[in-house]
């Protein structure tokens, strides 16, 4: 994919002064040809996401932060596909969500879904945000036909969107307990925040899509209409920071179909099952949305 040029071989040629680190350019086939990361050997700081950010920008790097999770794998175990990614310009948001949809929630929404789509009224699931879990609950409805992509919300930001991103990483960083595994700072030779998974050839994702940049496709649109941000990634896991999140059930409602084309895991596999409840609990005026593929 289109990238500028990458400044990790040599950080201090490109005025970079990092902390001590790694470059990662482990891969599935292989070494890369040039570095696809650098993350940093201690646990991630607060603090560390602004100065990182000031300074990568400047030569084309943008911050995330990496977790090992539960199973302690950090990016060089990520099972990295560079070769495997597309560019993400290449691919239209509402044609990859319409197909994920088209593939996934009938089959496996089955009568999840409100009767007219994400746009009807709420249903009967259980209260309380979604944990992990497995297995099916009682809903009532059908899929339907792919409802389109969400509207933008109503209200305004109310911070800039790095700012929002930034707030998001001070949580996360300040409770290394509740991150398994922890968390480190990284930077990744990318243009925007939401092309950092097909930079580095991100594979957390496979058993649902193959071609993560069509995934960074949908990252882009979120972008541009919730002032998103790619926070964490994990071996299989991401966080996305969100500065302007839906601010009614309706713009909730629209916006969790496009999470579930996206990643049905956070539903068919987290209690209670039920996308009513998801948009409500996991979508309704969160400034952040996690997502898991198993």
């Amino acid at each position: 994919m289109a990238t500028l040029p990458n400044p990790l071989p040599d950080p201090a040629a490109a005025g970079l002064d990092l902390p001590p680190g790694s470059l990662v350019d482990a891969t599935l086939d292989g070494p890369w040809h040039e570095p696809l990361l650098w993350y940093a050997d201690g646990a991630a700081d607060q603090g560390d996401w602004a100065g990182l950010r000031a300074a990568g920008r400047r030569v084309g790097l943008l911050p995330v932060l990496v977790t090992g999770g539960q199973r302690d794998q950090w990016p060089e175990a990520w099972d990295l596909s560079p070769d495997s990614a597309s560019y993400p310009g290449d691919h239209d948001p509402e044609e990859v969500l319409a197909g994920y949809w088209t593939d996934y929630a009938d089959d496996e929404l089955g009568d999840a879904a409100p009767a007219d789509g994400a746009n009807g009224e709420p249903g009967d699931g259980a209260s309380g945000k979604p944990e992990t879990g497995s297995g099916t609950g009682s809903r009532t409805g059908s899929a339907g036909a792919w409802p389109g992509l969400a509207p933008v919300p109503a209200r305004e930001a109310a911070e800039d969107p790095d700012t929002a991103a930034a707030g998001i990483v001070a949580v996360v960083a300040a409770d290394a307990d509740l991150w398994l595994g922890g968390t480190r700072m990284a930077l990744v030779p990318a243009r925007r925040s939401a092309d950092i998974p097909a930079a580095i050839g991100w594979t957390g994702a496979v058993n649902h899509e193959n071609d993560v940049a069509r995934l960074c496709a949908v990252l882009r649109s979120w972008e541009d209409r919730y002032d998103a941000r790619v926070v964490v990634l994990g071996f299989d896991t991401m966080i996305v920071s969100v500065g302007r999140p839906p601010a009614t059930m309706e713009e909730a409602r629209a916006l969790a179909a496009e999470h579930y084309a996206f990643c049905p895991d956070n539903i068919d596999q987290s209690p209670p099952y039920d996308l009513d409840a998801y948009a409500e609990k996991a979508v309704l005026d969160q400034d952040a949305w996690s997502f898991w593929w198993d």
